[in-house]
């Protein structure tokens, strides 16, 4: 595994943990009612997985024509990054039944 890509993995890892970190956050806000900072804080999220997104695009195209298949890190990093979309898009229809109950408790 050359360099580039060992360093190109821990990026798409660190990304990923960050978009967990804030979706978790944005989860938690809304737990607590507020609403408009949990969106903030997907936003944000999405923001950064977008970033992630970009980086794992420019490496794909990079290596398209490589005769080796990706390292085991680098799949392993991109499945951190499928999961933090994941973790996202949970997230999101959380905050919705969280701001559905904030409304039916009003």
């Amino acid at each position: 595994m050359s360099d580039d890509e060992q360093h190109v993995a821990m990026q798409l890892i660190l990304a990923a943990g960050d978009v967990k970190k804030m979706a978790f956050a944005g989860i938690e806000l809304a737990k607590e009612g507020q609403i408009s900072a949990a969106q903030v804080k997907f936003a944000d999220a999405e923001k950064r997985l977008g970033e992630g997104h970009r980086l794992q695009s420019t490496y794909v195209s990079a290596h398209v024509d490589a005769d080796e298949g990706p390292s085991l890190l680098m799949v392993h990093a991109q499945d951190h990054l499928s999961m933090a979309l994941t973790t996202v898009e949970l997230g999101r229809e959380l905050v919705s039944v969280y701001a559905q109950l904030n409304r039916l408790k009003q």
